[in-house]
């Protein structure tokens, strides 16, 4: 074709030439493989138009699309030994991190922060999925904890978007002692009775799963997300039998108890405007002596 670029004038090469078009111009449904323009999945908050399937976001968006406009206060992820084990697989684990960060811009795989949510304050901690597969390592235990110790703090409740594959491998022990931590910590909001609201998305299993995001006071996951420890593939492959349909999916856990409601995304902020209402509202607890009763006619005495 270079005889072509030869002898047609610059004017009508324009016609030709390849228009830049953003990366960011279209999504694929992970789902469906549909293609979604970029702006539409934006007003839908993300969830797929075609087969309704809610597509992973940036913890940015999930505080944008459930906290009041203007009230968002990032809290920096706390300073912690970027690699004590000097671990390495087929690549270093500081390597590791420098690439996640180089390709994410974040510090590490959970971002928390305080706000209100229609006027009510809230401190919320995030799991970015594109981090490392949201994993939980020192950084996430400590962002979780300052996260809780702010609740405390501002007595308010608080909330945690999940998603997760589950403790990092890399960090070992150092990792998995976040789960008793985080847990221990967890019991303080009980205390004070302060209300511990979990979203649960896709995916949220592991270590996450088997420690503190299974102990909200309220437990909500959004359609079609895989909840669990063990993936199915790993269960069915261990016990060798065929597992149930949708097993360690939302409605799956949902009608086996384990959940208390399945949410779109769509209808997400005003579940959580009515749950922290209901929790709010709890009677005070008792202090002090509990005033006995005659058992005969259950009168005060």
């Amino acid at each position: 074709m270079n005889w072509f670029k030869n002898i047609v004038p610059p004017g009508i090469k324009k016609i030709f030439k390849k228009r830049d078009v953003p990366d960011n111009l279209w999504l694929k449904c992970t789902a469906c493989d549909s293609m979604i323009f970029h702006i539409d999945a934006e007003e839908s908050l993300f969830v797929c138009p075609e087969c309704d399937y809610h597509l992973k976001v940036s913890a940015e968006i999930r505080f944008s699309q459930l906290f009041d406009e203007g009230s968002i206060s990032y809290i920096d992820c706390p300073d912690v030994p970027t690699d004590p084990l000097k671990f390495r697989d087929q690549k270093k684990y500081i390597d590791r991190i420098k690439d996640a960060r180089a390709k994410t811009g974040k510090k590490d795989s959970i971002l928390i922060g305080s706000g209100t949510i229609n006027s009510t304050n809230a401190v919320m901690a995030v799991h970015d999925f594109s981090f490392m597969g949201g994993s939980l390592g020192m950084a996430a235990g400590e962002s979780i904890i300052l996260a809780i110790e702010t609740a405390l703090n501002k007595k308010c409740p608080f909330i945690l978007c999940a998603s997760s594959g589950g403790a990092r491998m890399q960090e070992g022990i150092l990792s998995l002692m976040q789960m008793p931590r985080t847990t221990v910590m967890l019991q303080s909001l009980r205390e004070e009775r302060l209300p511990y609201i979990v979203v649960l998305t896709n995916p949220t299993t592991g270590g996450v799963t088997a420690s503190y995001a299974m102990l909200g006071d309220i437990h909500i996951a959004e359609p079609k997300a895989l909840i669990g420890f063990a993936g199915p593939r790993v269960i069915g492959n261990t016990i060798n039998e065929s597992l149930p349909e949708g097993f360690q999916k939302s409605e799956y856990l949902l009608d086996h108890g384990m959940l208390d409601k399945v949410v779109s995304r769509k209808l997400l902020r005003e579940e959580l405007i009515k749950f922290i209402s209901l929790l709010k509202n709890q009677p005070p607890p008792i202090r002090g002596n509990i005033t006995e009763v005659d058992g005969s006619n259950g009168r005060d005495t």
